[in-house]
């Protein structure tokens, strides 16, 4: 009983001198750490007051503000230029964002949320794009590891029917053409410079699908992942602003004016094994394509197995809601000075931007083409073709709208969802192509 007793005696005075002694030593270094406040007079402390505002920040630019990156490693020194001018023209093209998606509706569930990542990607001094801040958080924890557009093609096709595509397929084929794009763009950043394998990367811009872009250049050229998911997200917002005169260019207004009859009935059972048709086919020629293919199959197959509504409710609506908030902030805070006001995200902008026209003209060519081989019965409105770039349901929106200028009655939105749905399997397709050959 003694030794029990002399052993917590024991226990005690070494708890309580080991406490004593982290106080003391806490308290030294508080001691050492602790500075003394020096009184300021007003005009000093508004002085104090106007360097942390982005005022001086802008009017004052210093020589060692680091780059925002969600990875710290790729921190580089910001130039006089981005910290001063380059954030004001940022802050212009922003507004102007703004400006599209809400007063002119320009797919404002994207456009908004990129718009204002950049917005918020341009403070000065908060370091909200770092690896600790809010947009630096949302890019690592699904941009960077491709998560989001995986989650996005799964919402994707939960909404997709392909009734249209069943019921005439052969508008697949425009699905098919509008990939021209992708393939053209990929000769061409090869002939301006870039290696075969960023200009593969790049090439992905011209189907105008974000998840891909994204998902193939994470794996062919991560350093240029944050100017390939801007152009990618920033061509599909604007499909109103880029696609109509490439149409109305290429077509006759008697073109424009062509109806096309009733599509026919689909049976159920057709809708329900095309999907797992498309992800066998993928397995079995091309598994590098399967985790967009599959995601899109699973969401797909969902909806048209009718036993798990609430599943596919969720993925319709609260799960790509969600996903296209923090996507399009993510892609956002890669529209900071430092990131867009730069050579080779200008030339990917621009490789894009004609990449994206390229598959527009080759999608409506084609229906051309089609219609000259077709009896006059069988004849298709040639505007459907721009919708097989895979930005969906976005171009099929658009070829509607521009049909029913010239006739407020022909309806053309189910027509063109048939290549729009054939453009999206045709560009998972076409990044599986190119992830084989550089695997």
């Amino acid at each position: 009983m003694n030794k029990k007793l002399i052993s917590i005696l024991f226990l005690m005075i070494f708890t309580l001198f080991s406490s004593n002694l982290y106080a003391n030593s806490s308290a030294e270094t508080v001691k050492t750490e602790k500075k003394e406040y020096q009184s300021k007079t007003l005009s000093e402390l508004m002085s104090s007051f106007y360097e942390t505002t982005g005022i001086s920040a802008i009017l004052n630019p210093s020589d060692d503000v680091m780059t925002s990156e969600p990875n710290p490693n790729n921190a580089r020194l910001m130039t006089t230029f981005e910290q001063t001018w380059g954030r004001i023209i940022m802050f212009i093209i922003v507004f102007l964002l703004f400006y599209l998606a809400i007063a002119k509706g320009f797919e404002p569930l994207l456009l908004l949320p990129i718009a204002f990542g950049g917005l918020l990607a341009n403070i000065p001094l908060a370091n909200i794009g770092g690896e600790h801040g809010m947009l630096g958080i949302i890019y690592n924890m699904g941009i960077a590891n491709e998560f989001f557009p995986l989650l996005i093609f799964m919402g994707v096709g939960a909404m997709t029917d392909f009734g249209p595509l069943l019921a005439n397929p052969k508008t697949a084929i425009l699905g098919g053409a509008a990939q021209f794009g992708i393939f053209g763009s990929l000769v061409g950043a090869v002939m301006i410079g870039f290696d075969l394998q960023s200009a593969s990367a790049i090439s992905i811009i011209g189907g105008a699908d974000g998840p891909t872009s994204i998902f193939i250049a994470n794996r062919l050229a991560p350093e240029m992942l944050g100017a390939i998911a801007v152009a990618a997200y920033s061509y599909m917002a604007l499909v109103p602003v880029i696609q109509p005169p490439i149409m109305k260019a290429l077509t006759t207004e008697k073109e424009r004016k062509i109806k096309m009859p009733p599509l026919r009935k689909v049976h159920p059972l057709e809708k329900l094994f095309l999907p797992i048709l498309i992800l066998m086919m993928a397995i079995l020629i091309l598994p590098e394509s399967t985790p967009l293919i599959g995601a899109f199959a699973l969401g797909n197959f969902a909806k048209q197995s009718g036993v798990v509504d609430r599943l596919s409710d969720t993925m319709q609506n609260s799960l790509i809601n969600i996903v296209t908030i923090f996507l399009g902030l993510g892609v956002g805070s890669k529209l900071a000075a430092d990131k867009f006001l730069v050579l080779d995200t200008m030339g990917i902008m621009i490789i894009g931007l004609l990449a994206f026209s390229a598959g527009t003209a080759a999608g409506v060519i084609m229906a051309k083409i089609m219609n000259k081989l077709s009896s006059k019965d069988s004849q298709i409105n040639p505007l459907i073709g721009a919708a097989g770039v895979s930005a969906v349901p976005m171009a099929a929106r658009v070829v509607s709208k521009v049909g029913q200028e010239y006739d407020k009655s022909n309806i053309l939105l189910m027509h063109a969802m048939g290549p729009n749905v054939a453009g999206v399997i045709g560009s998972a397709v076409a990044a599986g192509v190119l992830l084989s050959i550089f695997k």
